[in-house]
């Protein structure tokens, strides 16, 4: 329950802004680095709140990250210039990341072997379904007033009851996972620079969508659609994506995937789309091919990794999407400015077309794994809601005590 609350006030309170930055008159290169404060404060909460719980504890850590969460949305609205609500974003994102990680905590504590996949897939739906319901709410209401922000902050609040007024016991620490790029990149090449590639291309989507369907004449109704449609499809393309990967070699199908997305790329910038149907349809097949990247490139690097590393790599792996997502809607909202509204998809476009060159030179330099030695395909919920906990709930791997702070 607090999970679905947290959710859902951030779908709302990640589309309200742009929308009503775009109302405010705000430069694209100002609502990029919206994008960019949320990417560094997830990435400083996901580093950070091991250390606060271990102090506070896991109740009032989740308070206070739900409450400040709430403080930063009432905020946004009483000081409407893109300075203030870029820091407010950053540390909104700390929030969103530490409060992810308490009911990742909690979930993971709770859960044994026998029900950890089922417990994993009902947590990933609700998070989805929470989170495309905040952004099609916006649809209900005008966004020039003070509605939505009221009702995010409300919301946020809300998702701190459940556990205020838990009587069970509070979980064991959260995993602590910290950066080694030299071991990451020694374990799989491909993934550290095509996870990067992907941060770039996804947080400059996720950030700037709202932004280009705006721009482009759609109304509020088919704006939140645009948000929320790819998304969708994301999570529905990895079933059948992770399947073939676990067939074929993943870097093939991991260029596949991109060569699709890399279409997408192209028909936004080209074909110049007209009819809002046909523009949700290509934004689909985008989404579908973006968001399945993700767990595609974590389960390559996990086929590589040595016994017992699995949560290593996954959490190092989040941590580079993580760096990606910051540079990401900074290159897309200033291309914007400064090229005009189709520049969001070259910067996406750049990104897709990189990963493609790069994973066909490692195709050319190393051998596949062996079908014997690949590990299974795990979908995965989000990026925008995953910290290294999720890769515990998911069962990735045993928890070494090391980790544990």
């Amino acid at each position: 329950m607090g999970s679905a609350f947290l959710l859902f006030a951030g779908g709302l309170n990640g589309l309200i802004l742009p929308i009503r930055g775009e109302i405010e008159g705000f430069t694209a290169a100002s609502l990029g680095l919206l994008g960019t404060g949320w990417a560094l404060g997830y990435v400083m909460g996901c580093l950070f709140t091991p250390w606060l719980v271990k102090r506070v504890g896991h109740i009032r850590a989740f308070g206070a990250m739900c409450a400040i969460a709430a403080i930063t949305v009432l905020a946004s609205l009483l000081f409407l210039t893109p300075w203030v609500w870029i820091p407010l974003r950053g540390l909104c994102g700390f929030c969103f990341a530490g409060a992810a990680m308490v009911v990742e905590s909690w979930l993971n504590d709770k859960a044994d072997n026998k029900s950890r996949g089922r417990i994993f897939g009902i947590y990933t739906m609700v998070n989805l379904g929470a989170t495309t319901a905040g952004q099609l709410v916006i649809t209900l209401g005008d966004p020039s007033g003070y509605l939505f922000f009221v009702l995010a902050a409300m919301i946020y609040c809300t998702a701190l009851l459940p556990t205020a007024m838990s009587a069970t016991t509070t979980p064991t620490a959260l995993v602590s996972v910290k950066l080694d790029l030299k071991r990451l990149w020694r374990n799989s090449p491909i993934a550290v620079f095509s996870v990067l590639m992907v941060g770039v291309s996804n947080a400059a989507f996720g950030s700037l969508s709202a932004v280009y369907a705006a721009r482009i004449g759609l109304t509020l109704s088919d704006v939140a659609l645009f948000a929320s449609v790819p998304v969708l499809a994301g999570a529905l393309a990895q079933v059948p994506v992770g399947a073939l990967s676990d067939r074929l070699d993943r870097r093939v199908v991991l260029v596949g995937v991109a060569l699709l997305g890399l279409c997408a790329d192209l028909i936004f910038i080209f074909a110049g789309l007209e009819g809002v149907t046909l523009t949700l349809a290509v934004a689909a097949v985008f989404g579908a091919s973006v968001y399945a990247m993700y767990p595609l490139i974590v389960a390559h690097a996990n086929d590589h990794a040595a016994p017992g590393t699995s949560l290593q790599v996954s959490g190092g792996l989040l941590l580079v999407f993580g760096v990606g997502s910051i540079v990401g809607p900074t290159i897309a909202g200033f291309a914007m400015t400064g090229l005009g509204t189709s520049a969001l998809f070259w910067v996406t476009g750049s990104a897709h077309v990189l990963l493609i060159l790069f994973a066909l030179l490692r195709i050319r330099t190393r051998a596949p794994v062996p079908q014997e030695d690949k590990t299974a395909f795990k979908a995965a919920p989000s990026t925008r809601a995953m910290t290294p906990e999720t890769a515990v709930l998911a069962g990735e791997d045993e928890v070494p005590a090391a980790t544990k702070e």
